[in-house]
């Protein structure tokens, strides 16, 4: 997704040429595309000119729209989204907790689009 987005604009992006720049096997790179195909977040097009893209502008892609589509619910742990998930929930001490935690990873994630990422690495790479 980071690829995409550094790239958004620039017309459809090859599978390859994402796999090289992010060091990931074309295989688990289709399957990740898939997913996200699946949750509407990439588009792809085929042909001599086809490739990905985001479905959306960058800046409307929170992270959290992210990993929650290839991951599912983010929780620290499982008891965190599903009380049933553990049979101590209901007198863990610490089963508040996690729920706070996650939700604070959550919330930071849903504030944090794609574009920010890609802001963040133009001004790191003016840094150095």
């Amino acid at each position: 997704m980071f690829e995409l987005a550094k790239r958004h604009g620039n017309g459809p992006i090859l599978m390859g040429t994402i796999a090289k720049e992010q060091e990931l096997s074309r295989k688990y790179l289709h399957a990740l595309l898939t997913t996200l195909k699946s949750s509407g977040l990439v588009i792809s097009s085929r042909g001599v000119n086809g490739g990905y893209n985001l479905s959306r502008e960058p800046a409307e892609i929170p992270l959290i729209e992210i990993i929650e589509a290839l991951e599912g619910p983010l929780a620290i742990v499982h008891c965190a989204r599903d009380k049933e998930a553990c049979s101590r929930s209901e007198t863990c001490v610490v089963q508040h907790l996690w729920e706070e935690l996650s939700q604070l990873m959550s919330d930071k994630l849903s504030k944090i689009s794609l574009a920010d990422l890609v802001a963040r690495e133009k001004a790191q790479l003016e840094v150095t």
